[in-house]
């Protein structure tokens, strides 16, 4: 699965989803600048960083981005292409496509496609809004030429999606910074705010297992969240960790699909 003399692979991907999730969790909140500003700061300031301090670690990263936050911060988009990294799907809105209709997901789909598209993206990579599919996902991303989907919690390495031909890049909560950094003032305030060390403390853990194991290590953040002068230093010291390896393959999300893509298919024609 892993290029000669690699063990394990990682992916740094970056959910860029600006204001759109406040949005999508409640249309009213469009009247609401202090929420909104929750959002506005990974565009304004958080992705600006992250580039940064890609650029001093010299690695490519992915980044999951809906379409409406691309129409909205087109220069951010020319900014991370322009960087070399790589842009991928992330709906058009931040809703579920559990929750549209056949149409919706369709048309949310084929809007980001274009979108993207007119920004200079090929993209063949999709994360849902959510971690989640509707029954017709993966025939509708197939459809449009999609490589390989980063949804699904139920492995620790690539694989290929039953009856389909998209490759599953597998995340995990354990590994998404919203899961311990995100507080929704609407509902209680009584979950704590996770320190960076302890967070570092539970992602260099499970890198020391994945490897060990000969998986993929998926982080996956919002430049929101991550985006934040702490956290980006607790970040930095965890990719001088990751790059310490001899034994890791840091990559971006389409480069692993394509090397699982055409490991897997050797596998199934053999």
């Amino acid at each position: 699965m892993w290029p000669s003399e690699k063990r394990a692979g990682a992916v740094l991907s970056f959910d860029f989803d600006a204001e759109e999730v406040w949005l999508a969790e409640d249309p009213d909140n469009v009247h609401r600048p202090g929420v909104l500003s929750q959002g506005r700061y990974g565009a304004k300031v958080g992705v600006p960083l992250i580039l940064g301090l890609l650029r001093d670690v010299r690695l490519s990263a992915t980044f999951f981005v809906p379409g409406a936050v691309a129409a909205r911060y087109p220069e951010r988009v020319e900014e991370i292409l322009a960087d070399g990294h790589e842009v991928a799907l992330h709906g058009y809105t931040h809703r579920s496509p559990a929750a549209l209709s056949a149409a919706e997901e369709e048309d949310e789909l084929v809007r980001s496609l274009h979108v993207l598209r007119e920004l200079g993206v090929d993209p063949v990579g999709y994360r849902s809004p959510s971690w989640d599919f509707s029954e017709r996902t993966l025939a509708l991303l197939a459809r449009e030429g999609v490589l390989y989907s980063s949804n699904m919690m139920d492995d620790l390495r690539p694989y290929r999606h039953e009856g389909s031909p998209l490759i599953e890049l597998p995340v995990q909560w354990m590994l998404d910074d919203a899961a311990h950094f995100w507080i929704d003032a609407k509902e209680s305030w009584t979950k704590k705010i996770s320190t960076p060390s302890e967070v570092l403390e539970i992602w260099r853990g499970e890198l020391e297992g994945v490897c060990g194991l000969g998986g993929l290590f998926v982080l996956t953040m919002h430049p929101q969240f991550i985006g934040r002068p702490s956290r980006l230093t607790m970040l930095r010291e965890l990719i001088d960790v990751m790059k310490a390896r001899d034994d890791l393959w840091i990559a971006t999300a389409r480069e692993v699909a394509e090397r699982a893509d055409a490991v897997l298919e050797r596998s199934e024609d053999g």
